[in-house]
């Protein structure tokens, strides 16, 4: 099933995948004792077309992530009109893109150093942010170092137009999802250390691990929309 592209789902398995996903969150919330409204599905639509998120968009869902700025710019006219949805940027953001990316998205989950603060903060439009902490060692993540998260939450603190909700990680990828259960389990002691509430963590396949580690956000494509391409 997970092979079909997202462009030839129809509304019915789409709606049969959102339901199966529900159940796997519901029941780990029931197995971490936690109420499911503690958290939310943001539905991952990077490489898919906009019609998957106007599908998702009628079977109920409003949260949606993209990880790139110049794919989202194509779809924002077919779907930021959509009542109550928000579009969250989830991948890598580069300080000279801030300006488009203030424009296009609600929610700037990817913000890891004082440049890109400040100049998200410059741009002067309510923002939401979140700052992604590098917890592992791999080069290829991105991410603010754990030792320099106080001075860059306490920048992000000192100005009016960003409202700082959370820390997001990407734990390296493993086909084991007890593996990410450190990287977890990290973030979640640093955002209490800073006092922030929220934390996005957890995909299609660690999911339930994520939850029972407490994550109010978890970040899933794969499970809703099918396979994407190896190198996405």
């Amino acid at each position: 099933m997970d092979s079909t592209p997202a462009s030839t789902l129809g509304l019915t398995e789409l709606s049969a995948r959102i339901a199966a996903v529900e159940q796997r969150i519901q029941r780990a919330c029931d197995h971490a004792g936690r109420r499911r409204d503690e958290v939310t599905l943001l539905a991952v639509t990077k490489i898919f077309p906009a019609q998957a998120i106007l599908d998702a968009y009628t079977l109920g869902l409003r949260e949606f992530g993209e990880n790139y700025v110049q794919e989202f710019e194509t779809k924002a006219p077919q779907v930021r009109a959509l009542a109550g949805a928000r579009f969250h940027l989830i991948g890598h953001l580069q300080s000279n893109k801030s300006h488009k990316a203030a424009e296009l998205f609600d929610v700037i989950q990817t913000v890891d150093s004082g440049k890109l603060a400040r100049r998200l903060a410059a741009e002067g439009r309510p923002l939401e942010v979140m700052i992604e902490v590098k917890i592992s060692d791999e080069q290829t993540k991105h991410g603010c170092e754990p030792a320099d998260l106080p001075v860059l939450v306490d920048l992000i603190r000192s100005d009016k137009s960003l409202s700082l909700t959370g820390l997001m990680t990407m734990p390296p990828w493993s086909d084991d999802p007890e593996s990410a259960r450190s990287s977890f389990q990290k973030l979640r002691a640093l955002a209490a250390a800073v006092g922030v509430p929220g934390l996005s963590m957890g995909m299609s396949h660690d999911l339930e691990v994520a939850i029972q580690e407490g994550s109010t956000m978890i970040r899933v494509g794969t499970a809703l929309f099918g396979s994407r391409k190896p190198d996405a």
